[in-house]
């Protein structure tokens, strides 16, 4: 399995990855299917959507199957029906999710407008709904009345088991409010836990290692060196980030321009969970290659539809009578199908399954078709313009 750049336009990258299970021409989408299934969709909907790659939760599987029921596990591409690539992550953004998302209410994102100034304001607070106790040799997850473990060698045999094409070393994400001592120390966790990921693995899996260092620019550098300077296959950018899209565009994940010139250019580079469209552009144009959210599937179960014009709520009652056709000019199986704004707002007030399943296709299908311009854009060296074009002509921030 291997990647190579076929096309550059400034720091935007159009890639080829080869996998066991087919090839992703970068920039992609990596669609999320967090209990082996992309939420609403049969199998057969996905290769109608133009998905290239899926990524599944190693955590929540875990949890879910259990001891003996992973043991026997038939392997993710048979569990799903898909024929396509699949990654895993490593359970390591549970670390986040369960813990300081939990504590302080708080995303990967901080947004410069957000008028937070300490980022250590939270440190030496008692934590509340805080799931999480993090060691250096690994960490606990509080289920009820007790903890279950999760540590670096533990994460490579459940992605082994689950036996998706590529797998995460195990990290500890920062909180954007966590102030520098925290983020340097779950940073160094996230370093000997990744050479302890390296050593245990013993698949053929390809794996990335986790640049990890929060919002600060000394730490991201440090960390980006010393990722890249082990054998790893590609690299994911994790961790929060600093965000002022819409205000100063040229803040926007400032942390990317700190740490690409110290990631081999011939590694694949992946932003985690991250995917909303201003962003991806953004990103794109800074170098990244790969990119997983939950936007599209999640939004789409409650009636958030994705349009190059930005994103409508087709729940809202001026669609009750609205017999125009879903998304104009669009060619995914929901919309070519003939369905229209009117038809789809029932099947929401009525519960019907089959309006999550018909937004979910859209939207994956918008987000992949996104992509698709961006590689043309890319290929045609007209990246810059594309953007500029494409910004413009959203109506929401994206």
């Amino acid at each position: 399995m291997g990647f190579r750049i076929t096309a550059e336009d400034g720091e935007a990258r159009l890639g080829r990855l080869e996998t066991p299970h087919g090839a992703v021409e970068t920039p992609a989408y990596v669609v999320v299917g967090t209990d082996a299934r992309v939420r609403c969709l049969e199998s057969q909907d996905i290769p109608e959507t133009k998905t290239q790659i899926i990524i599944a939760n190693t955590f929540h599987l875990w949890r879910s199957l259990g001891g003996a029921a992973l043991a026997d596990f038939p392997g993710l591409h048979e569990e799903m029906g898909w024929k396509g690539p699949v990654m895993t992550d490593s359970g390591g953004f549970q670390v986040f999710s369960f813990g300081s998302a939990r504590e302080f209410g708080v995303g990967k994102i901080v947004r410069a407008e957000d008028g937070i100034k300490d980022l250590g304001f939270r440190e030496g607070k008692e934590p509340s709904g805080n799931l999480v106790r993090v060691t250096d040799s690994g960490v606990y997850f509080r289920e009820g009345s007790e903890e279950v473990y999760l540590d670096a060698e533990l994460s490579m045999r459940i992605q082994e088991q689950l036996g998706a094409d590529i797998i995460f070393a195990f990290d500890e994400p920062s909180s954007p409010l966590h102030g520098y001592a925290y983020t340097k120390t779950a940073m160094e966790r996230t370093h000997a836990w990744a050479k302890r990921s390296l050593e245990a693995k013993e698949s053929s899996q390809k794996i990335f290692g986790i640049v990890q260092g929060g919002l600060f620019e000394d730490l991201r550098k440090e960390s980006a060196k010393i990722i890249a300077s082990l054998p790893f296959d590609g690299f994911g950018i994790g961790g929060a980030f600093g965000s002022s899209f819409g205000s100063k565009e040229e803040d926007t994940f400032r942390a990317l321009s700190w740490i690409t010139s110290f990631l081999p250019k011939e590694k694949r580079r992946h932003l985690l969970g991250i995917g909303k469209i201003g962003d991806i552009l953004q990103a794109v144009e800074m170098g990244m290659d790969m990119f997983d959210c939950v936007v599209p599937t999640r939004e789409a179960r409650h009636g958030s539809l994705w349009t190059a014009n930005g994103r409508f709520d087709i729940a809202k009652g001026k669609y009750a009578e609205d017999e125009s056709a879903l998304v104009a000019g669009c060619s995914c199986p929901a919309c070519g199908g003939g369905i229209t704004k009117r038809a789809l707002y029932e099947l929401f007030k009525s519960k019907n399954p089959e309006a999550g399943r018909l937004a979910t296709i859209h939207n994956v299908y918008f987000f992949n078709g996104l992509m698709e311009e961006i590689r043309s854009s890319i290929r045609e060296r007209k990246f810059a313009a594309f953007k500029k074009e494409y910004l413009s002509g959203l109506n929401n921030r994206a």
